[in-house]
């Protein structure tokens, strides 16, 4: 009923005629204004969608019905299908394989089905976990690293505030919006703590000013995103001497390495473009923080796998990079847990605490 004619959801033309012909038109139109053109016309892509929605003076609901669509429709084509597919005639269950090699930064990574992306940022995509059901009389315990990359970018860093945030127990998030913005950590506010969220975990990405204030959204102009990333720098100068730090070194020998001394060449530095050469210093940083977390995964499902054959029934299923996956029996639930957090836990000697959340339940679903 909102849409002027019957049209394909899977067809952009068709979208696109919908939502930007004018009423008159053949075919008729809502008669919104284009935002941005593809080669072949008004664009109508994630972003469009997603603008057209959230406009409090357009009140057609189709761009947020589109977008549910599209959410949905990749659910399904992407995990639901092919995840059927993969179920195993003998065991019935999926068996994913692991792969040593399979990421630049020294990740573990799953194919066949790949189960470190099944997703969980939406109440949806979260749903699909109730499909992974432990064994009769087992539980699923998932445990995982908190923060886990800001910890090593501490330790590594030697950031005094940080590690100071850290060892005290703070909520990082609100400790740094604290120091950024100069006031009592009580006082804080949402958007300053959502601000310094996305500075802590998009600094060793190379956050822009841009970026931030899109993610923002547009209650904070590009200069004031700025600002902040510029205040952050100034708070916490142990980050920003460790990140110059990498891109010296990966400029100076051609290769950076992580806490374990697994070393990672970075080529793009030594390009004429400025944008290889900016990726080159973003590999440069993120290839010491996020490797040297799957180095610290990786050692701790080394000392792991002995102490589970120590507990009857128990069994390490997944690994998706930061979190890991046991079943276990019923009676040994327990047991197995605490073993997970405290080898977990105690896997690596860093200057900040580690700190492992715990979860377990009959369904995958049921751990988060």
């Amino acid at each position: 009923d909102a849409s002027p004619h019957s049209f394909n959801p899977d067809s952009p033309k068709q979208l696109a005629a919908v939502l930007f012909n004018e009423p008159g038109a053949e075919p008729p139109g809502l008669g919104l204004s284009p935002m941005k053109r593809g080669k072949t016309g008004p664009s109508t892509d994630q972003e469009v969608l997603e603008k057209l929605d959230a406009d409090p003076d357009i009140d057609t609901p189709i761009p947020g019905i589109l977008l549910e669509y599209r959410q949905l429709a990749k659910l399904v084509g992407t995990y639901l299908v092919s995840l059927k597919e993969a179920i195993s005639p003998v065991t019935g269950r999926v068996h994913t394989s692991f792969h040593q090699t399979g990421a630049a930064t020294g990740r573990l990574s799953s194919s066949d089905p790949n189960m470190q992306n099944i997703p969980i940022r939406t109440a949806e995509g979260r749903a699909i976990r109730k499909a992974f059901k432990a064994e009769e009389g087992h539980l699923l315990i998932a445990a995982d690293y908190s923060q886990v990359e800001l910890r090593i970018l501490a330790h590594l860093s030697e950031d005094e505030a940080m590690i100071a945030a850290f060892k005290r127990g703070d909520d990082i998030h609100s400790a740094v919006a604290s120091e950024v913005f100069e006031v009592d950590p009580g006082a804080v506010s949402g958007e300053q703590r959502d601000a310094a969220k996305m500075i802590n975990f998009g600094i060793v990405y190379g956050i822009t000013a841009w970026g931030l204030a899109r993610n923002l959204g547009e209650s904070v102009s590009v200069e004031e995103a700025a600002e902040f990333i510029n205040d952050y720098k100034d708070r916490f100068k142990g980050i920003d001497r460790f990140m110059d730090a990498c891109v010296k070194q990966a400029v100076d020998e051609g290769w950076v390495e992580t806490i374990c001394g697994r070393r990672r060449m970075i080529t793009q530095l030594k390009s004429d473009n400025p944008q290889t050469r900016d990726l080159g210093k973003r590999l440069a940083i993120n290839s010491v923080v996020q490797g040297s977390a799957a180095d610290l995964i990786k050692e701790a499902m080394i000392r792991l796998h002995p102490k589970l054959e120590g507990i009857p029934g128990a069994k390490l299923l997944l690994q998706i990079h930061d979190e890991l996956v046991v079943e276990v029996p019923d009676a040994e639930a327990a047991m197995a847990q605490s073993v997970l957090v405290e080898t977990m836990e105690s896997s690596m000697d860093l200057c900040v605490p580690l700190v492992v959340d715990v979860a377990s339940g009959a369904s995958w679903y049921e751990t988060k």
